[in-house]
């Protein structure tokens, strides 16, 4: 029996989604993550934005169209948003966000077999995300996924150091919704960085909030075996006015202490963030402080995004921005963007790194660096080998580089 655990969004869906497919595949299923022909498919959705709602919701039709007799489950947080929605489109089961081990449930009950529940999630070669918590409690004013995924929750310290420890690949990941608030029994994000001195592989961290970057933090960061070298740190908007609109709890200047803080631990690390293009009452001055701190902060990688009003949240009931205007803006986003990775990458010219490999792409092997820096050898190389490679030139979305 052939399942596909098809999925939109986050890596936190990413590493549900895994879990998923462990499970499945312990059951005895044949498991891809790509969306073709199977006997069940499980669409795991998103619903961080309009767009990403409206994706969620074809996902059906796509799957019918390789079967039209297939089992379909839906999951996270599009369904979460609008189970209805999905019901009234004739699927086998509707679950939200927070009810993924009920899908193995479902599939133990049609198919008449053992309900394992979720496993550990499903390991590739070269990296495991690691799920710490879930949840968020910030509640920014543009966002639904505190009222989809619920309050924050973090998993118990002996829980993250087990599967870790099961971890069979080169790199950890820890992710979660809002890790910065990780907080298992008086653990917080220091404790559990302090635990893992003892593990021989990369650790990097998934999206933080400015507010838990601290000495105590990096310190603790410094003292890792293997560091990868990469915050990605939230800003969403370098304007006051719009940060206070936003519910984000931090000013620009301080937002810039932190990154300043960061590069007196780490001073090649790469710094990227998600800033946000015509969020509802931007103006033109607005924004402009949003590109000047791509300079500012020196970031090596932008995530930009046009704002998206999602209902239910505070800021749909703001006068919103043409979308004329939001298209612009984000296209001169993604230009100061692409110049600052640009000028990032080229400073490591000339010197060596530390990367891992991860596929092959037109005859070169290609990995990411400790500090995010997407890697093209020309040389093959095996999945998920750790190797120094020296820096030539910037080179398609990286850096064209040689085994040292």
């Amino acid at each position: 029996m052939k399942a596909v655990v098809f999925t939109l969004g986050c890596k936190v869906n990413e590493t549900e989604s895994a879990a998923v497919m462990a499970s499945l595949e312990s059951l005895g299923w044949d498991v891809s993550g790509e969306l073709t022909a199977a006997d069940l498919y499980i669409l795991n959705t998103c619903a961080v934005t309009r767009e990403a709602e409206r994706k969620s919701r074809q996902l059906i039709t796509r799957a019918r169209k390789f079967n039209p007799s297939a089992k379909i489950i839906v999951c996270g947080c599009a369904s979460e948003k609008s189970a209805e929605a999905f019901a009234k489109k004739g699927v086998d089961f509707v679950f939200g966000a927070r009810d993924k081990a009920k899908v193995i449930s479902a599939v133990a009950s049609v198919y008449d077999c053992d309900d394992c529940g979720l496993l550990f999630p499903k390991q590739t070669r070269t990296r495991a995300f690691i799920k710490i918590q879930d949840g968020c409690n910030n509640f920014c004013s543009y966002c639904v996924i505190p009222y989809l995924r619920g309050r924050e929750r973090s998993r118990k310290t002996e829980d993250i150091l087990l599967e870790i420890s099961l971890c069979d690949c080169p790199e950890i990941v820890l992710n979660g919704i809002n890790i910065s608030s990780y907080n298992y029994d008086g653990n917080n994000l220091v404790t559990l960085i302090n635990e893992l001195k003892s593990v021989k592989k990369r650790i990097r961290l998934g999206s933080l909030e400015c507010n838990i970057i601290t000495e105590e933090l990096l310190r603790a960061l410094k003292e890792l075996p293997d560091f990868a070298e990469q915050f990605h740190l939230s800003l969403q908007s370098g304007s006051n006015s719009v940060l206070k609109a936003m519910n984000r709890r931090y000013t620009r200047e301080e937002y810039l202490e932190k990154c300043n803080l960061i590069y007196k631990f780490f001073p090649a690390a790469a710094i990227t963030t998600d800033i946000i293009a015509g969020f509802a009452t931007e103006t033109e001055e607005d924004f402009l402080q949003s590109l000047s701190m791509i300079d500012e902060a020196r970031f090596a990688r932008v995530h930009s995004f046009a704002f998206s009003p999602r209902e239910g949240t505070v800021a749909y009931r703001l006068k919103d921005v043409p979308s004329g205007v939001k298209s612009e803006r984000l296209h001169r986003l993604l230009q100061a963007a692409n110049t600052a990775s640009l000028q990032y990458i080229s400073g490591f010219t000339d010197k060596s790194l530390s990367f891992i490999s991860e596929e092959t792409v037109d005859g070169y092997t290609v990995g990411y660096t400790g500090n995010y820096i997407r890697v093209y050898v020309p040389a093959f190389m095996e999945s998920g080998v750790k190797a120094n490679v020296k820096i030539i030139k910037n080179f398609r979305d990286g850096a064209l580089a040689e085994l040292v």
